[in-house]
């Protein structure tokens, strides 16, 4: 059991972008596709899992005296370092011969999000600015791996989209951070000496605002329209809307936000408005619904 929980198998809910270029190029239907998708998504799940691994080795003595990572398998001595670097050299190179075993574009992109996510663990996690922009592109590149192994267009706006919530969701954690640390910060990772609440606020408010306008102007897009055979995506703008909002409450109110994939897994708000979105958005897409507007 630890050493499953040391590749931080909750953490697997990040790598559910890559089936966001399936969905919305209409192709969920295709047996052939999804298979594709998913095993692009167990490609991702084995390298990040790797560079978790790698990663707690790194902050071994750091994480020893964190008051929750302290808790983690490798850090609490329930795995030992050798054996997980044992494992992260085993499973990074089944992943990566997955995607190339999809095509060599796939496997380009994975090798790229494994070099930069195993750069932000072992140095640039500690520059500021930095390392939220790290974290973006993460996402950026499990949509685009996603629509390289089905051979589809990536559309601009998601990923616009996604670069602007993975943004948000990071700089989120950032706060969770500074409040939750306190003092003892800086001592856990030395971007947050950079880092004040004002600071953060600020991003996280516009970036609030970005999302929810750029997700906006994607749903009236007549191009969007024509690529996912519906102008009614306008009609999840509420959700997204209640769920940045449900987040941002969560994260000032809760102290809440330090691990984005831990609301997604607890809090039934949350879980409540992605199951309305995915539902609503997969129902007006496949069945072509079509609205009169002005």
């Amino acid at each position: 059991m630890s050493s499953l929980r040391a590749l931080r198998p909750q953490q697997w809910v990040k790598n559910t972008f890559v089936f966001a270029a399936l969905v919305f190029s209409r192709n969920l239907m295709h047996p052939d596709l999804l298979l594709r998708t998913c095993i692009t998504f167990a490609a991702f799940c084995a390298v990040a899992s790797a560079i978790y691994l790698i990663n707690d080795v790194a902050d071994f003595e750091r994480d020893r005296v964190h008051p929750e990572k302290r808790l983690r398998p490798i850090a609490a001595g329930e795995v030992s370092r050798r054996a997980a670097l044992f494992a992260a050299a085993v499973i990074a190179p089944l992943g990566l011969t997955l995607a190339f075993w999809l095509n060599t574009a796939t496997g380009a992109v994975l090798t790229t999000y494994a070099v930069l996510n195993l750069a932000y663990s072992l140095r640039l996690k500690h520059y500021v600015l930095l390392d939220v922009f790290i974290i973006a592109f993460g996402f950026l590149l499990r949509v685009t791996a996603g629509a390289f192994a089905i051979d589809v267009d990536i559309s601009v706006w998601l990923l616009v989209c996604t670069f602007f919530i993975a943004l948000f969701l990071g700089l989120c954690k950032r706060r969770n951070e500074l409040v939750s640390l306190g003092d003892d910060a800086v001592s856990h990772r030395g971007a947050l000496v950079h880092y004040n609440l004002q600071f953060v606020d600020k991003m996280v408010s516009a970036l609030a605002s970005m999302t929810v306008m750029s997700y906006a102007l994607y749903t009236i897009d007549t191009r969007t329209a024509e690529k996912v055979g519906t102008n009614a995506l306008v009609l999840t703008l509420p959700l997204v809307l209640f769920g940045i909002f449900r987040y941002l409450h969560l994260v000032h109110l809760h102290q809440k936000g330090g691990s984005p994939t831990d609301v997604v897994l607890t809090d039934r708000g949350m879980q409540v408005v992605l199951a309305l979105y995915l539902t609503i958005a997969v129902t007006l897409i496949y069945f072509n619904v079509h609205l009169r507007f002005a």
